[in-house]
């Protein structure tokens, strides 16, 4: 079996086992090749649908409605590309945060490979039963993550996350029930020509519960109550996976659907989406100016960029450039916020305090961490020539064409918040501090890099945006 569909499901599901049998805190070395490994046959994904189009494969030879089909076009490989470009850097980050003996590193590698190994599935899956798993092992993955230091902050914030996991999933899968018992398939495909706008009320129904959950999966405002304190007490390689991967997860079985089985859904669903977002933008950027806990201030963050993407649903259309807008912001967050977390890593580690008022002084201590933060908060405020500037320039050219003002301010107001917060913690940083508050100690020269390397790709993907767009235009389905 040589097919790089299968392996990306198969590899990061082999090197979790492996790290569970080595024992606790073991795994490291193996974690790093498996997702090496990964990222080769996600190239090796991207690069055969460059040149054919649309891959797929049947598993153990037996295709859909007998067996489980794997399939990848444009857009399913730039999430793929995104989750190992994000996955290595970390890896290696995870290595060196975490120390010999830590128990928050006990189970990080094999819970790490089941997290990678279900996100991998979820973008190949083919329907909608088969997506349901991908999501719960991503759930429960992700909440092994955010407990496994033991705290009590961090039990109650998984505690937490756990409920919306799991309430997501059950309305998620209550209406998979309802489609199966109205069609008797679960298949994306056969479903999509089956629905139309004269569908029964049980459809609508199932459609309504399935976006409710993945909404709350994905941390829509306001189902947004887990995502700071579990992004905020996490270890700081698990809260950069999960803003830069878990939550985009879900917001991309949204968009699968939306352009596909629940395409006739009213236009008043998409613009009661682009208002929660609008909400989330101003909302959770208020939060992140106002919090002093530094990792609250990058979760908020997130609530708040999470709020673009729900922007493009009333601009989908004939017109492509709303569907591009909300892939780069996708690639562009991930990016910026895996380096935005990691950075915030690097100050906890070198002051032992997560704090605002901490980061005093670091701009001589730490300047290749610093300038890393200042560019992944580049990418968020969406200055150029950042791929977060791509993304809200193509998401305000689409606003202006079809003549939706009030979109665009909303897009440059967040853009003016973000900078508030990004400034607030670089200019706290460039404050003197006396030498008896000072704390001396040095910091691994991977985590700084790791940092670096994130945020200067967030910045790089503004540049070669096309490259971009060209894999993401194989087998998309553009609305009439």
């Amino acid at each position: 079996m040589t097919d790089p569909l299968a392996w990306l499901v198969l590899l990061p599901l082999l090197w979790a086992c492996g790290a569970f049998l080595l024992g606790p805190g073991r795994g490291a070395w193996l974690a790093g090749t498996g997702v090496a490994l990964q990222l080769f046959c996600a190239l090796l994904v991207g690069g055969s649908l460059l040149e054919g189009g649309i891959r797929t494969h049947a598993i153990g030879g037996w295709g859909a409605p007998l067996g489980i089909d794997l399939a990848a076009d444009g857009l399913a490989a730039i999430m793929l590309l995104l989750t190992q470009l994000v996955a290595l850097p970390l890896m290696l980050y995870a290595r060196t945060y975490f120390a010999a003996g830590d128990a928050t590193a006990h189970y990080f590698w094999p819970l790490a490979g089941m997290l990678l190994g279900g996100l991998n599935a979820l973008f190949l899956s083919t329907d909608l039963f088969n997506l349901y798993v991908t999501l719960e092992i991503v759930g429960l993955a992700s909440v092994g993550l955010v407990v496994t230091g033991g705290d009590a902050r961090q039990i109650a914030a998984g505690l937490r996350y756990l409920l919306a996991t799991l309430v997501g999933s059950s309305m998620y899968l209550l209406g998979v029930a309802l489609l199966y018992g109205v069609y008797g398939t679960v298949s994306i495909a056969t479903l999509g020509p089956l629905i139309d706008s004269a569908a029964p009320r049980a459809v609508w129904l199932a459609a309504g519960l399935m976006l409710f959950g993945l909404m709350l999966k994905t941390a829509l405002f306001p189902f947004h109550y887990w995502l700071p304190p579990a992004h905020g007490s996490a270890p700081a390689p698990v809260s950069a996976l999960l803003s830069a991967l878990v939550v985009k997860a879900s917001f991309y079985l949204i968009l699968r659907l939306w352009l596909g089985p629940f395409l006739p859904m009213s236009a008043a669903a998409a613009w009661l989406a682009a208002l929660l977002g609008s909400v989330a933008i101003l909302w959770g950027s208020w939060h992140a100016i106002h919090t002093e806990r530094l990792k609250e201030l990058v979760a908020y963050s997130t609530v708040a960029q999470l709020g673009y993407l729900f922007l493009v649903f009333p601009l989908l259309g004939p017109d492509e450039i709303a569907l591009q807008a909300g892939t780069m912001q996708v690639v562009a967050h991930g990016l910026a916020k895996a380096a935005m977390f990691a950075a915030t890593g690097v100050f906890i580690h070198l002051n032992g305090r997560d704090a605002v008022a901490d980061v005093a002084g670091v701009a001589g201590r730490l300047p290749v961490t610093l300038f890393a933060f200042a560019l992944a908060g580049m990418t968020l405020m969406g200055l150029p020539p950042s791929g977060g500037f791509l993304a809200k320039w193509l998401l305000i050219h689409a606003a202006l064409r079809q003549g939706h003002w009030w979109l665009v301010v909303v897009i440059i107001a967040g853009s003016l918040l973000a900078a508030v917060y990004v400034f607030r913690v670089l200019r706290q940083a460039f404050l003197v501090v006396p030498d008896e508050r000072r704390r001396h100690g040095a910091v691994p020269r991977m985590l700084e890099w790791t940092a670096f390397f994130l945020a200067a790709a967030s910045v790089a993907v503004g540049l070669r945006g096309m490259e971009i767009l060209r894999l993401l235009a194989i087998g998309r389905q553009v609305p009439a």
